[in-house]
């Protein structure tokens, strides 16, 4: 692989550091961190010391943005038209559609072309730890001075320790992650439940009962597929592997493709190739052979066409989002319809749904972003667009008086958001950018719940009572710069290894009976065993 920057630009970028900070590598007018009072001459001061830019031009930001074809970017969101008035800041969006969007940052990163000023949805993970440690991103800790919002929120909530895991092997880190005060459980099996009121089934617990359910439903329609997917593989395999005991692929909660986590012995183990996987897969083969999953799974689905099939009845089941049921229920001409989300189902590693993190991806400055002379005024405006109490509203609720109102403590949506087929929080998402990952950075859990109904409090409550339902985030290991480099070296081609070998064994193309054999010795060729030892011996 490339590497990101060159060794001579890295080390110069280490230099610069230790002399000053990276702001100062790019022009003789920034300011370093512990003089952030005097950012620019000709900013002015509040009583606290911190610049005020209200009276200059709008600062210009070019952004990357990770776009989702469920929730499809619009430049007249009232979330950015509002905090871009409110923080006196002019943002040029690139929309990426989110398939390709690790590779275009990459490719930005690796090249130092058409790098913008500041990178959405992204953490230091896999690849982008060996490109942080080689000098293609901020070491934006070393500038905590002029993310006052941001320390407020981690304060608040008590995340220091959390957010300080986050730091690389040379003790920075590089983004600011979104923050959660509670971890809530947004997306799960979706079933027809009134299928399972007409058929006499109870609510699923395990995956046999779920198989159960799927016959049924293909014996009853023979032209169906019970089971179809959102978005693809992906959010399949995040939301059921869990319940298997591993987390692999492309939303692998540790980031590494192919390695999962071992909570018990606090240590990974290479899941792509172990036996748990070889269950997984041999489970969902089933399905696919038997007709019951979505032959077009492999392939992303998008959200129109995912509601389609599941209001038609051509599917009665799916891994999905709860904010989704009302506009599939609004869509639908079956009489009785009722979609209902369930708790994760036990499998052979337990129940338990896909890992989360009360840090979740955020935002990165590209080495680049310090050479300009408004550096600090970016890193401040940023800060404040995202992480302030005024700003972390709008992200959520909109604007008080267009969207909400406030009755004492009690959050009132307007009635058009209300009314809405799409439900509150979908309504939202959609005409108003509120409660997007990729733009949220601050998630209250009593705020989130205002969005929808006393169902899905009470689905939470079910979840938060199983033991471990939602497993932590595995911890980042502590690479240096060559090791970074090394695993991101391999990370690539088992990961698109084991994506095909996935897809052959859902499919039948190939079989977990007599083929597996061959499938590991691949992986072992392309050095899982190494790439393994690497996250072991750098707890």
């Amino acid at each position: 692989m490339k590497k990101s920057v060159s060794r001579t630009v890295a080390m110069a970028l280490a230099a610069c550091m230790t002399v000053g900070t990276l702001a100062a590598c790019g022009s003789s007018s920034s300011s370093s961190p512990a003089e952030s009072t005097s950012a620019s001459s000709a900013a002015t001061s509040t009583e606290s010391g911190t610049p005020d830019y209200s009276s200059e031009d709008p600062l210009n930001i070019r952004i990357y943005l990770s776009d989702n074809a469920t929730l499809p970017y619009k430049e007249d969101w009232l979330t950015f038209t509002e905090v871009q008035k409110r923080c006196n800041v002019n943002l040029d969006v690139e929309a990426i559609p989110i398939a390709d969007y690790s590779t275009k940052v990459s490719l930005a990163l690796n090249t130092g072309e058409n790098v913008p000023d500041v990178i959405l949805y992204q953490s230091t993970t896999g690849e982008n730890a060996s490109l942080a440690l080689n000098g293609a991103l901020v070491p934006i800790s070393d500038y905590s001075d002029w993310t006052p919002n941001f320390n407020a929120r981690v304060e608040e909530m008590g995340l220091q320790d959390d957010v300080n895991q986050l730091n690389l092997q040379d003790g920075k880190r590089y983004y600011m992650p979104s923050l959660t005060d509670k971890s809530f459980y947004d997306g799960g099996l979706i079933l027809r439940e009134d299928y399972l009121e007409e058929k006499g089934f109870d609510a699923p617990k395990t995956f046999d009962d779920l198989y159960e359910i799927l016959k049924a439903y293909k014996q009853d329609h023979p032209d169906s597929y019970p089971l179809t997917i959102l978005a693809g593989p992906r959010v399949l395999f995040r939301m059921t592997m869990p319940s298997y005991g591993i987390s692999v692929g492309k939303n692998s909660a540790d980031g590494s493709y192919v390695l999962s986590y071992d909570y018990a012995n606090k240590e990974h183990f290479a899941g792509a190739i172990d036996d748990k996987a070889k269950q997984y897969f041999a489970f969902l083969s089933k399905l696919y052979a038997e007709g019951l999953l979505d032959p077009e799974m492999a392939d992303p689905i998008d959200g129109d066409k995912w509601s389609q099939k599941m209001a038609t009845g051509a599917s009665m089941a799916t891994y999905a989002y709860y904010d989704q049921i009302g506009g599939v229920e609004a869509a639908t001409e079956i009489d009785g319809f009722k979609l209902q989300m369930y708790a994760p189902l036990e499998g052979p590693g337990g129940a338990h749904h896909q890992p989360k993190s009360r840090t979740g991806s955020g935002i990165m400055f590209p080495a680049k972003t310090a050479e300009r002379d408004d550096f600090e005024r970016i890193v401040r405006t940023i800060d404040e667009m995202f992480y302030s109490e005024e700003n972390a509203k709008l992200w959520c609720l909109g604007v008080e008086g267009e969207t909400y109102t406030m009755d004492g403590d009690k959050i009132v949506y307007s009635d058009e958001i209300v009314n809405s087929a799409d439900g509150i929080y979908k309504s939202m998402q959609l005409k108003y950018g509120c409660g997007s990952d990729v733009t949220q950075m601050v998630w209250i859990n009593a705020r989130e719940m205002s969005k929808y109904d006393e169902n899905y409090a009470e689905i939470n409550s079910q979840v938060a009572a199983m033991p471990d339902a939602i497993q932590s985030v595995p911890p980042t290991p502590q690479f240096d710069d060559l090791t970074a480099e090394d695993a991101a070296s391999l990370r690539t081609p088992l990961g698109d290894t084991f994506e095909v070998w996935a897809d052959a064994f859902i499919t039948g193309k190939k079989s977990t009976d007599t083929d597996w054999d061959a499938y590991v010795a691949e992986m072992k060729n392309l050095s899982i065993d190494e790439y393994l030892q690497m996250y072991n011996d750098n707890k």
